[in-house]
């Protein structure tokens, strides 16, 4: 297999950070017993991550093409190593805060080299969606795995132990393995090195024309609203299944693992379903099924009765329904980031895939800050009934999206072809 060993690489870095990324949602939770903080102080968890995402990818978006994508993922990668070593000797609030502030930085330079690297690698549009597809998949096996690994760390009969602090340095360990992995993988980048004559400042320039073009702001904003649903609920699961399901802790965690397997299998079936059927369809639909799941749930998490729960066979019928929204909600990240991304020169990849970044960040942040307020002062279903907004705001933004891939963007020479069939 040509680039197997790149591609390798990809995976298991895009493995550890999806479980560094997505254990925010298990330190919100847990750092509520383990160091006294309430739901709306423990969401500033997800904005140390989302933050330094976006602040990254906004500072080195312009730079990382010449810095070079292989590099700077090891830069990455050594960082995290240390800091997943290091925090967990000195369990505290702001510890954990900082471990996920450097994540998320070192998470924007992983994602823009895993993004830019999957434009050099493959040869047309259909092999850059079947890999992007593959390799958020791989994310998504990453996320599942996470609620496990956790869980076995978890002391659910001493609430206020810290002992899950110390999956950080199994995690420390497999990012010391995706590092050796990358450094002895070959990754030829002159083909998206583009004009390094040009001056650094003018590619900085150049990431906010491509900002001004009408499609790539449909699309931003559909980015935006997107992972805004995602983080809320993600984030917020576990919370939701400890207080609102009455779910023991550990059990609390490794429930939330459905979430991460629908949308694993919800991201491996969209690869084959939108080579077949338009994506515009098939995304709306999905979306609307997402509504009628939280509308089938919620009620459903009335009443519960904590002393009749011990294990799987005990929990609420809403435990495993609610997380199926995972299914439905999976296909669209990586079908619409890969649709920007194959129409636009390789060169450009580094930049857009900055944007992406930045702007997903964002919506991750706002979208964890407005659960857990709503969490605080109200409850977790109100918080997720909210969810149905952006929900709607996003069917608008892709139907927009689609009306401008027809019409294209002369100006600024984007084109974008629609993904799958039914064109």
């Amino acid at each position: 297999m040509p680039n197997f060993r790149i591609k390798l690489s990809l995976f298991l870095n895009y493995f550890v950070f999806a479980i560094l990324l997505n254990s925010s949602g298990v330190a919100i939770a847990q750092v509520q017993d383990s160091f006294g903080v309430k739901e709306d102080a423990a969401a500033w968890i997800d904005p140390c991550k989302d933050i330094s995402i976006a602040i990254a990818s906004f500072l080195l978006s312009s730079y990382i093409t010449r810095f070079g994508y292989k590099r700077a993922m090891l830069v990455a990668l050594g960082i995290v190593t240390g800091a997943c070593l290091i925090i967990p000797a000195a369990p505290s609030f702001v510890a954990i805060k900082l471990l996920f502030v450097a994540v998320g930085t070192c998470f924007a330079l992983i994602k823009m080299s895993v993004y830019s690297t999957i434009g050099i690698i493959t040869k047309d549009s259909n092999e850059h969606i079947s890999l992007m597809s593959f390799i958020e998949s791989f994310f998504m096996v990453g996320n599942l795995s996470l609620y496990f690994i956790f869980s076995f760390f978890i002391d659910s009969n001493n609430p206020g132990s810290t002992s899950w602090m110390n999956t950080y340095y199994l995690l420390g360990g497999l990012s010391l393995l995706a590092f050796i992995l990358l450094f002895s993988a070959r990754l030829d980048e002159s083909e998206a090195k583009g004009d390094m004559q040009k001056p650094a400042s003018s590619e900085f320039i150049d990431m906010f024309k491509l900002l001004a073009t009408p499609v790539v702001l449909s699309f931003i904003g559909a980015a935006f609203f997107y992972v805004l649903i995602e983080q809320s609920i993600q984030n917020f699961l576990p919370t939701f299944n400890k207080k609102v399901l009455m779910l023991p802790a550990a059990l609390s965690i490794q429930m939330s693992s459905i979430l991460g397997f629908s949308t694993a299998l919800g991201r491996f079936l969209a690869g084959i379903i939108l080579k077949k059927i338009n994506w515009f369809y098939v995304l709306t639909v999905c979306l609307l099924l997402a509504v009628l799941l939280i509308f089938i749930a919620m009620p459903l998490a009335k009443n519960i009765n904590p002393g009749n729960i011990h294990g799987w066979g005990d929990a609420p019928l809403a435990a495993y329904i609610f997380p199926l929204i995972g299914l439905v909600l999976a296909p669209i990240y990586p079908a619409i980031n890969s649709s920007i991304l194959s129409s636009l020169p390789k060169s450009k990849h580094g930049l857009m895939s900055g944007l992406i970044i930045m702007f997903s960040a964002l919506g991750g942040t706002t979208g964890s800050l407005i659960t857990g307020y709503i969490f605080h002062a109200f409850d977790g279903a109100t918080a997720f009934y909210f969810t149905i907004i952006p929900i709607a705001i996003l069917i608008m933004l892709l139907f927009l999206f689609k009306r401008l891939q027809k019409k294209g963007n002369g100006d600024n020479g984007i084109i974008v072809s629609p993904i799958g069939g039914g064109h």
